[in-house]
């Protein structure tokens, strides 16, 4: 596992879009893995950039996002598929028939087929990766298990008083969520998890400094895959002690 230590987050939005850049120009028809939340915001803001003024092309370009709340429509506001039109999509020249986020609304069951069934249709070349302060990635939380495939999750309290800051009623949170399973997630060829925001240090600390692998930190899996990198702030990094 690489992990690169950026100035602040700026310079890590920056060297994200690098890595996502070089794998769209090597690859035009590539299958990039994306998040949503606030950590990814400021890459997304850069990629619209390159896009409009240097003419980096998505036209080919095909995604999967890591999850969707379940109980909203992908009309409804606090939406994956609705933030991912509104921060990205609608602002680059990406085909959205090739852009897939798990329906959030009508029979759960049937969504998590379809959900499976793009996983299962090809190799995701890139993922994008953010931390939950409790040491989640996509919404697999800590637990004594976690699932291969994608699957259904029951929320942790910790994750639902995170994401109330984006409702205007904590009580609207939706407490399940279609989610990437670790196994969807490991089988990526490549990773990229940007550490950014308060109350990372602990969940930090433990993928980067401590020693086991645990279903209490489904962060720390990232240790066993063959190409990841982790985005790390200088003042995150003298936070925790991490030594380069």
């Amino acid at each position: 596992m690489q992990v690169i230590v950026g100035t602040d987050y700026a310079a890590l939005c920056a060297i994200a879009a690098d890595r996502i850049e070089k794998q769209i120009r090597e690859k035009p028809d590539c299958r990039l893995g994306l998040a949503t939340g606030s950590s990814p915001l400021g890459i997304y803001e850069e990629l619209i950039r390159r896009c409009r003024e240097e003419g980096l092309d998505f036209s080919r370009v095909r995604t999967v996002n890591l999850d969707e709340y379940l109980g909203l429509s992908p009309e409804h506001g606090q939406s994956y598929r609705h933030f991912m039109d509104r921060v990205l999509f609608d602002r680059i020249n990406i085909d959205k028939r090739n852009t897939f986020i798990p329906r959030g609304d009508g029979d759960p069951e049937e969504s998590l087929r379809e959900f499976r069934a793009c996983l299962s249709g090809g190799e995701i070349d890139l993922q994008l990766l953010g931390l939950g302060s409790d040491g989640h990635i996509g919404f697999n939380e800590p637990g004594s298990v976690l699932q291969d495939q994608a699957h259904i999750e029951e929320l942790d309290p910790s994750t639902i008083a995170a994401n109330s800051r984006f409702f205007d009623d904590p009580a609207q949170v939706p407490r399940r969520a279609l989610t990437m399973g670790i196994g969807d997630i490991m089988r990526a060829r490549s990773l990229l998890l940007i550490i950014s925001g308060s109350g990372k240090e602990e969940a930090a600390a433990r993928l980067l400094l401590g020693g086991d692998v645990t279903c209490l930190c489904p962060a720390t899996f990232l240790r066993l895959h063959r190409d990841a990198t982790v985005l790390l702030s200088r003042t995150l990094a003298d936070k925790i002690g991490w030594k380069e």
